[in-house]
């Protein structure tokens, strides 16, 4: 195998990967694809390769407890599977990039110093991300690395877009509206005039839904607005996040019921949501699947919230021309795209039953005046992108 770039996206309990080779053309092109999910409780490694045939399916020992331990079993198997090929660069995901990071940086001492200062504006995913880049110097010191943000390419959207209204002195050292999932926007909007070039320099409102949800609104493919704040707990309904919530509620956790910051934390990160809402579970297929009406209420606000949501995006843009599903359950369920679909028909959204079920990639009917899509999302190969042009490695990735 040529020379290899490493892709890594840490979580709490996964580690997600991709290999990508080098080869003689100065394309990468992916070599592997896996996870080692359940870290700390049940961790399962699995692998795919470039096809998606499965080349590695194992239950690791409960010893592989943290985002450290797991890098090891990966560097253990990249050394088997691989020899004596060279990383020669790790991109990683890193949800928040604050004020001051426009765009992928190479790590450096300092440049981990001011991304560890963003950990409390995204506590449930920088320590993780931070973890994985302390955990590839320590194996890996000679290898350089670079830093993608999610937050980046909403940068440059209006400033009546990303302003905070409190006051001016409170929002001097980066307090504003960031936006997040950006890695994924980036890659949709990169592949629209490719698989949907009738819409792709227009008005198009991109839903990301999956346990993380937002919605981007776009303009000539570029980010002019987002549900997501300043945090990653706003806009839209997710697994375990409650998105739009009134700052009174949080006083009254505080104030009146007695919460610690942390016991608040917890609730707005962990507990609410889809999870919150049911009481069963944060998984969409979990709740689609249940009759129980807790479970049916959390599948309903859900979907009234993100048909709520694409008004408003339609009204930042002044008008849309289309609508994008992305991530895993705007990629995979045909029965939420179908319900928000019906509940934005409004705006002329017409969509073809038979086309959302087989999973096509226009699922609207000719004559809908707002056509719909699904276009699956590929924030790794975004990373390894900017990764390879930042470092040198390839004309393109």
């Amino acid at each position: 195998m040529e020379d290899f770039a490493l892709v890594l996206n840490a979580g709490s309990s996964s580690l997600k990967f991709c290999v990508y080779r080098r080869p003689e053309e100065q394309t990468w092109g992916l070599e592997a694809r896996g996870q080692i999910e359940g870290i700390g409780t049940s961790p399962h490694f699995t692998v795919k390769d470039g096809t998606g045939v499965k080349v590695a399916d194992q239950a690791l020992a409960a010893s592989v407890r943290d985002g450290d331990g797991a890098i090891d079993v990966l560097a253990g198997w990249l050394r088997q599977q691989y020899g004596g090929a060279r990383v020669r660069g790790v991109g990683h995901r890193v949800v928040h990039g604050g004020p001051n990071f426009a765009g992928p940086v190479a790590v450096t001492p300092q440049v981990l110093d001011e991304l560890r200062r963003l950990v409390p504006l995204a506590p449930l995913h920088q320590p993780h991300n931070l973890a994985a880049i302390d955990a590839v110097t320590a194996r890996l010191p000679e290898v350089p690395q670079v830093a993608c943000f999610d937050t980046s390419f909403h940068r440059g959207q209006p400033e009546v877009a990303t302003v905070v209204p409190l006051p001016r002195d409170l929002c001097r050292d980066g307090v504003q509206r960031y936006g997040f999932h950006g890695l994924s926007y980036e890659y949709v909007a990169s592949v629209l005039p490719t698989v949907a070039p009738e819409i792709a320099a227009g008005r198009v409102i991109v839903a990301h839904l999956g346990s993380g949800a937002s919605l981007c609104a776009l303009r000539g493919g570029r980010s002019v607005d987002s549900t997501l704040s300043f945090t990653a707990l706003d806009g839209l309904c997710m697994g375990t996040r409650p998105g739009a919530l009134d700052p009174g509620v949080v006083l009254y956790l505080f104030q009146t019921l007695g919460l610690s910051p942390k016991e608040v934390e917890s609730v707005l990160y962990k507990k609410s949501g889809l999870l919150g809402i049911s009481g069963i579970s944060n998984d969409m297929r979990d709740l689609l699947g249940n009759t129980a009406a807790s479970a049916q209420l959390a599948v309903d606000y859900f979907v009234y919230q993100a048909a709520k949501q694409i008004g408003a995006m339609a009204g930042a843009l002044g008008g849309v021309d289309g609508l994008v599903f992305t991530a895993g359950i705007g990629e995979n369920s045909a029965e939420i795209r179908a319900r928000i679909c019906a509940a934005c028909a409004w705006l002329g959204v017409d969509l073809d039953a038979g086309a959302n079920e087989s999973r096509q990639t226009r699922i609207t009917r000719p004559e809908s005046r707002v056509s719909a899509w699904v276009v699956p999302t590929n924030e790794e190969l975004m990373i390894a992108r900017h990764t390879g042009r930042l470092l040198g490695l390839a004309a393109n990735a």
